[in-house]
């Protein structure tokens, strides 16, 4: 009783923020011709439900891909569809074929709002059927939900159900490719260790297999058990991203179509000001001037995966929970300051796994999500969440403060670097790090992060450097997320060699 009535209060007051936060303007917000987020979400209603499925990713006389066509995989088509219906039910005119582009009124956006909070709901409603109460706020859209219903189902040993969710979220947004090669990495290693390793249950065969196997070396059987439960996730995935794509899959053309729409290439290395590693090394040497198109996709693809190759192999050398979590931050995050094309909102893909570590390093955890908030600043300012944002952002450091104690957590226990000093002291025995230093650190940080706000919203930029606001947050959230990526790889790679008797989740 008490547990359901913990979950019921999480639920109310996450509703409660997040339809509050949603009555602040928008992206777009009376502003012709695009308008802005909000249109596009409400145009690709509009574009399922009028046009057949084989035009909605092309080109056509009504269906002009410039006007926020769809970029999305097909589950976010399919979600669209699915609310058009619900709209064509209330107002036709809501998704009417080129005569509701910019549409807006009372009840549309009631409507807007309320389409996003009940898939917020239901995704909260299975997660409260799981056994253990995770963070709520961690549901900021529905791929996230289903990222953590995938990395529940690995938590808790229901490997193909983890499969699946992680297949419908990766079908829903491309951008969980972030969070792909840890899952991949987890399951692999995790199988070879198991049955390759020994440490499966093989005291009890089927009657069957003991007949067949009598006689025969044990370790045969442990490979042909490696191969069956290799099959079976291999199988799931192959289903799963078949019945999504299976209108797609009629024709090559068709199947081309939606990827070339899904990863942009010909956009650029980067477009608006991100806190990303691309972003902040063009203010002093033009990146995207100097390397040609193609250059710069190869640049981003090799330091990609150079900063995420170590956490990817201690994960399947050593396949642990909290390592699967720690590969999660370390993959977002190398993705989001070195891949091609990143968006501001990207940080929530790093932002996730790192929600799941709150409570076990809420120091960090803490200075992480500010950080990651404040590096989207300049697109809040933008929409007017000026002061969402702020509240927000204060609630937050209010709650772990106090709840947490964060900013009393910050011994090399608490922040979990004793292996990592250890190690350091081996060569350098003066080495320390003075709780009082990551007090003082982290406070500069704060002030620095208010002075920005402040200075953004109410001073004008020079004439000659209309941009130096949105530069000096991007470059103060770059160096931050290279400090982050630093600190959850020393970690990662530190973290003890699996311990054959893990304690199990109940």
């Amino acid at each position: 009783m008490e547990r359901w009535s913990l979950i019921t209060m999480i639920l109310a007051v996450s509703l409660t923020v997040r339809w509050t936060v949603s009555l602040n303007p928008y992206s777009g917000a009376g502003k012709p011709p695009m308008f802005g987020d909000y249109e596009a979400q409400r145009h690709w209603q509009e574009i399922t439900i009028n046009l057949p499925i084989h035009q909605w990713y092309f080109n056509t006389s009504s269906n002009n891909l410039k006007y926020w066509g769809l970029d999305y995989p097909p589950l976010t088509a399919y979600h669209s569809l699915i609310c058009a219906y619900v709209a064509k039910s209330i107002n036709p005119e809501w998704i009417s074929l080129h005569t509701s582009r910019g549409f807006e009124s009372l009840g549309h956006k009631l409507f807007m709002r309320a389409t996003g909070v009940v898939s917020a709901v239901c995704i909260a409603v299975s997660w409260t059927h799981s056994y253990r109460p995770w963070p709520f706020s961690t549901y900021n859209s529905i791929s996230l939900g289903l990222a953590v219903w995938g990395l529940l189902g690995l938590l808790f040993d229901r490997v193909l159900f983890g499969s699946v969710a992680f297949c419908l979220a990766l079908n829903y947004k491309q951008m969980e490719l972030y969070h792909a090669l840890p899952f991949f990495c987890y399951l692999l290693g995790n199988s070879l260790k198991r049955d390759l390793k020994g440490e499966g249950d093989y005291s009890v065969l089927d009657p069957y297999w003991r007949e067949a196997w009598e006689g025969w070396d044990l370790s045969a059987y442990k490979v042909l058990h490696l191969m069956i439960r290799l099959i079976k996730i291999a199988l799931i995935v192959l289903i799963s991203f078949a019945c999504c794509w299976l209108p797609y899959l009629t024709s090559f053309q068709q199947s081309l179509q939606v990827l070339q729409r899904l990863f942009p290439v010909d956009r650029g290395l980067f477009e608006d000001k991100v806190g990303n590693v691309w972003c902040s090394l063009s203010v002093i040497l033009k990146v995207k001037k100097v390397l040609s198109p193609l250059t710069q996709l190869w640049l981003s693809f090799a330091a990609t995966l150079l900063t995420l190759l170590p956490t990817c192999i201690k994960l399947t050398i050593n396949p642990t929970l909290n390592g699967f979590k720690l590969a999660l931050v370390n993959c977002s995050l190398s993705f989001f300051l070195f891949s091609f094309q990143v968006h501001e909102k990207s940080i929530l893909l790093a932002a996730l796994p790192v929600l799941l570590l709150l409570h076990e390093i809420p120091f960090m955890a803490t200075w992480f999500l500010l950080v990651s908030t404040f590096s989207m600043f300049p697109l809040l300012l933008k929409d007017g969440l000026l002061l969402p944002y702020t509240v927000t952002s204060l609630a937050f450091l209010l709650i772990t403060t106090t709840l947490l104690s964060a900013f009393d957590k910050v011994s090399l226990e608490d922040l979990q670097l004793q292996l990592f000093s250890q190690g350091v002291r081996r060569y350098i025995p003066q080495f320390t790090i003075p709780p009082q230093f990551a007090k003082l650190t982290f406070l500069l940080s704060i002030i620095a992060m208010a002075t920005l706000s402040m200075i953004s919203a109410t001073l004008s930029p020079p004439p000659q450097l209309p941009d130096l606001f949105p530069v000096l947050v991007s470059l103060f959230s770059c160096i931050h997320f290279l400090i982050f990526l630093m600190y959850f790889n020393i970690l990662h790679l530190s973290e003890p060699l699996y311990q054959k008797h893990q304690r199990k989740v109940k």
